[in-house]
């Protein structure tokens, strides 16, 4: 009787083929974390011998992936060649789009910015979406490329988009981001490798990357400016919901108004009583004279006024109970503050809003200010692009049978 073997799906065989895609991802990836190295010093770390490091650098070098940047300085001069990711071979933009600014850069596969530009947002659904097309087209022209060459490019936008990110909604804060076809339109002029992101999500990703939550599994970043905002992440990852209104926090009904109240409702009470407009409103009550921006209400704090102090308590007092609602719910490690008041005015709120948290909670997770400020976006714009990017160029291989199984 014949018997048939079955090949599982899924698993792929391992042919020299897959061998040899293995071996070159694993080094590309131990050269961009660890910098320029050397074959033995390649063979060292990696644990590969030393005939397979050399075909496998001489495979990434024939794809344009790394390339030769000197020779090793031994104890008799010059010694052996010292092989580094080439960071032309990949390209990423950023785009943190906010209600008042726009800000986009370009940076190569290694996370180098070549270009930055800033811009005040414009107004309008379709001249927003004309100014990020135009912005994101002209970094690239900057540096000599066709667009062509980008490999991905990540916008942040402030409104919940759905997990497909293709619909963005409760995005009131954006100049025409109601009438809805934003994210089209965009797409339609950057094409298909062109993704979309909270902005705070984004804000969040900065931190992980690049600040005070390298390293830091579970925390979430408290954004309080033009509006209030919550992006999470659980286990290192981001948290997004069922629907991507995940850490919307902002309709959380907490605050002065009636949460009932239609008016209430359109951006949420928190969000209503602690972002901007809350603290010049609270400012005007207690009789600050204008002109009054958080700005000017923070900076008379700092020279003691009684009046704006009794503001910043306030908003410290609104950040705490935030801050008290999640913290049962999520447990995280850290909480970092930033937005233009959150970050902004942090040297004034973290120790109020330490102070009100212990009266009202017994979760007491550390509080830390941003230390990416106003770049907090756009680095995670650039970090999530860069993850799609990486992926992309990293799984080049000279066959399709090798593309096919690194991915």
């Amino acid at each position: 009787m014949e018997t048939t073997t079955t090949k599982e799906p899924g698993f792929a065989t391992g042919t020299p083929s897959l061998l040899r895609a293995i071996n070159e991802r694993q080094l590309l990836d131990l050269i961009r974390r660890e910098g320029a190295m050397s074959r033995a010093q390649a063979a060292r770390r990696s644990g590969l011998s030393k005939p397979t490091v050399s075909l496998a650098l001489s495979m990434l070098e024939q794809a344009g992936l790394v390339h030769q940047t000197g020779r090793a300085q031994g104890p008799k001069g010059p010694g052996a060649v010292v092989y580094s990711l080439n960071p032309e071979s990949g390209w990423v933009v950023g785009i943190d789009v906010g209600s008042h600014w726009v800000r986009g850069a370009l940076a190569d596969i290694s996370g180098a910015v070549r270009a930055r530009r800033d811009q005040r947002t414009k107004r309008g659904a379709a001249a927003t979406a004309a100014q990020i097309c135009d912005m994101a087209h002209s970094l690239a022209a900057e540096h000599g490329l066709d667009w062509s060459k980008v490999n991905h490019a990540a916008v942040g936008l402030p409104g919940v988009l759905d997990p497909m990110g293709t619909h963005l909604a409760l995005s009131s804060n954006l100049p025409g981001g109601r009438r809805g076809g934003l994210v089209d339109a965009i797409r339609s002029q950057l094409g298909g490798m062109v993704s979309f992101e909270n902005d705070v999500n984004l804000a969040a990703l900065g931190e992980q990357a690049a600040g005070c939550a390298v390293g830091v599994q579970n925390f979430v970043f408290l954004s309080v400016g033009t509006g209030v905002g919550l992006g999470i992440v659980i286990e290192g990852r981001l948290y997004r919901g069922a629907r991507g209104a995940a850490g919307e926090i902002g309709y959380m009904p907490l605050g002065a108004g009636d949460p009932h109240d239609r008016a209430t409702r359109r951006r949420g009470a928190l969000e209503e009583a602690t972002s901007a407009s809350g603290v010049v409103s609270l400012a005007r009550e207690l009789g600050m004279p204008p002109p009054l921006t958080p700005k000017r209400v923070f900076d008379a704090a700092r020279r003691n006024d009684p009046l704006a102090a009794r503001v910043v308590q306030a908003e410290a007092n609104r950040i705490a109970m935030a801050i008290a609602a999640v913290a049962p719910v999520l447990d995280p490690e850290l909480v970092i503050l930033g937005g233009g008041i959150g970050g902004g005015g942090g040297d004034l709120l973290v120790d109020r809003t330490l102070a009100e948290l212990t009266d009202l909670s017994p979760f007491r997770p550390r509080i830390e200010v941003s230390v990416l400020g106003d770049e907090v976006v756009l680095q995670g714009a650039l970090s999530t692009a860069l993850a799609a990017a990486r992926e992309q160029v990293f799984n080049r291989s000279p066959d399709q049978e090798r593309r096919e199984i690194m991915v």
